[in-house]
């Protein structure tokens, strides 16, 4: 036997619990958790290396809210993480429960409000975000206890081998992101014209201000475009975060894609700045190369961000789950950006 499943099996159900801050000391714990919960098919390696996960929360850029029993056992797990441009805003992710202390325990509401309400302050987090999946309903019901907004969607996000162990999901699973400010910031973004219905949805009922200006200008011929790019070789799934948009976009994308397609990358996401005033230039030479609508990030790179995507054949549309009819919409208009880029009208 795995003696990760062993120990797992050995924690004792119905013990009282709380919800604390990380300690050095909880580090194996954790790590046992992801491990009898997915095997070594997690994507984010720090949580399964009990020495990186201590170093991650002593620097800040992990903040673990863990569920401790009196005996020391962790039964539960969710962080705040940087994993967009700007490092002021977090991601609440790498949620999980013990089996046996599942099922309206409350332990994974509980993990949430601490990040929220204790970690988030403490570390003077402005934006939190999370990115619940689609091939259940649970994590949706979880962001919206805590009043967070869907305003993007990510397709195809996070592959069926995550889920092995637990057998929920038949292929690729869809992601919503979901945001919550904590310290508004409000500044102009740029729309383009394209997309002008859609993200006026994405910002209904936003928490902050923004002033809105539709994006006529085109790029200057002297600004090179500036990417930077991560890949996430597990996941087959690549994110170029594009911090300067020039009239080389289509080179510098078309290129990248190339190249990240012949390595077995099968979605790549474009994160542009929505503080661009050509972003409408740039959002229509993107369509015109296969990307598609994914929505609006909030403080992505402190300005907002706008999501576009691109997937390596036909996305798994009927094993997305949604809860909620914001979602059901917004991913409506994703689908049908994607009909239209693709040239495949009849699909929607």
């Amino acid at each position: 036997m795995n003696p990760d499943r062993k120990h797992q099996t050995d924690i004792e159900p119905g013990q009282s619990w709380e919800v604390d801050l990380f300690r050095p000391e909880d580090a194996e714990g954790v790590v046992r958790l992801f491990r009898a919960v997915y095997g070594e098919g997690y994507p984010i390696r720090t949580f399964l290396d009990a020495a990186r996960l201590i170093e991650e929360n002593a620097a800040g850029r992990v903040i673990s809210s863990v569920v401790r029993t009196p005996k020391g056992d962790i039964v539960g797990h969710n962080a705040l993480f940087h994993s967009a441009p700007y490092t002021g805003i977090y991601e609440s992710g790498a949620g999980l429960v013990h089996p046996a202390y599942r099922g309206g325990a409350g332990v994974f509401t509980a993990m949430g409000v601490h990040g929220q309400e204790t970690a988030a302050p403490r570390f003077g987090v402005e934006v939190i975000f999370g990115e619940p999946v689609c091939n259940h309903p649970f994590a949706q019901k979880a962001t919206a206890k805590q009043k967070w907004i869907t305003r993007a969607v990510e397709v195809d996000l996070m592959p069926a081998a995550a889920y092995v162990q637990e057998k929920s999901a038949p292929g690729r699973v869809t992601t919503l992101l979901d945001f919550r400010t904590l310290r508004p910031r409000p500044h102009r973004v740029y729309t383009p014209e394209a997309y002008e219905e859609a993200l006026r949805f994405a910002y209904e009922n936003l928490d902050d201000e923004r002033e809105w200006v539709v994006s006529r200008e085109t790029a200057p011929p002297h600004v090179q475009t500036v990417v930077t790019t991560q890949v996430f070789a597990f996941a087959q799934v690549a994110r170029l975060a594009v911090h300067e948009t020039g009239a080389d976009l289509a080179r510098v994308i078309g290129e990248a894609e190339q190249k990240l397609f012949s390595e077995g990358v099968l979605v790549i996401q474009v994160w542009l700045k929505a503080s661009c005033p050509w972003i409408g230039q740039a959002v229509d030479t993107l369509r015109g190369q296969g990307y598609f609508f994914g929505g609006a990030l909030l403080r992505w790179f402190d300005d907002d961000g706008l999501l576009l995507q691109k997937r390596s054949g036909t996305p798994c549309w009927d094993s997305i789950q949604l809860h909620y009819d914001r979602a059901k919409r917004l991913l409506d208009y994703v689908r049908r950006d994607w009909s239209r880029t693709v040239g495949a009208e009849s699909e929607v």
